[in-house]
């Protein structure tokens, strides 16, 4: 039995002006995603593989179609509709961190929750929690600039799973780590994914790190070239 689709793209296509002409960054793209599957966008620079993630995201509108998220058509809601949307389904991982660097890890990691509403008792805990889970409780109150790059990512990941969200976007989560780190930490993403059911959309142009995921959707000059499931099992997970 088919799995439903979490998220849908139909007949996107972005383009961006470049003088008196328009750059095509992606051309007419198709695609569904399961929930709890985890997605690999894979391809070269240049490859139109970010430009899908922003799509994905609403971080850009489309020059035409559109991404629907759990029956939500991201692409036609407005900035603020936007910004309310991703702090409630969404979570982000990013290849330099971003975090705050006058903010402690638990403090970065509670961030979120802030702009939910929760109390701050009840956020720090939680974000404790999350920090613990990563392997970095005794770490709760170092600055950024205290921690490795692995531990910094870490930190990351418990900032783009505290508030739960339906759908993280990884974009190249492990492009400034070493061998060692890169699969601690997507040992760790694969992890909390698969525990939460929450549906990962990870971009790179590492084949080593799209190993990590049940299907690869590989991206040439904007066109879907190649989209393989490599868990033989997926069908039946995301049902």
């Amino acid at each position: 039995m088919p799995a439903k689709a979490f998220i849908e793209v139909r007949e996107l296509r972005k383009e961006y002006p470049v003088g008196d002409e328009a750059v095509v960054a992606l051309k007419n793209i198709n695609l569904t995603i399961a929930r709890g599957e985890i997605c690999c966008i894979f391809g070269a620079s240049g490859s139109g593989k970010s430009t899908l993630l922003h799509q994905l995201a609403g971080l850009e509108k489309p020059t035409r179609g559109g991404v629907r998220i759990g029956g939500i058509p991201i692409s036609q809601l407005s900035e603020t509709e936007l910004a309310a949307f991703r702090q409630r389904h969404v979570g982000f991982i990013f290849q330099s961190y971003n975090l705050l660097p006058f903010m402690t890890a638990k403090e970065n990691v509670a961030m979120p929750l802030m702009f939910r509403g929760i109390a701050k008792k009840d956020r720090e805990e939680t974000a404790q929690h999350m920090l613990e889970k990563v392997g970095l409780g005794h770490r709760l109150r170092h600055f950024p600039n205290q921690m490795s790059g692995g531990q910094q990512q870490r930190v990351g990941i418990a900032r783009a799973f505290v508030t739960q969200p339906e759908v993280v976007f990884a974009d190249e989560p492990t492009g400034n780590l070493d061998s060692k780190s890169t699969r601690e930490v997507m040992e760790m993403i694969k992890e909390l994914a698969r525990r939460l059911h929450q549906t990962i959309i990870l971009v790179t142009h590492n084949p080593e790190m799209a190993k990590y995921a049940d299907r690869i959707v590989t991206l040439v000059d904007g066109e879907i070239v190649s989209d393989e499931t490599i868990r033989e099992e997926i069908e039946e997970r995301v049902s």
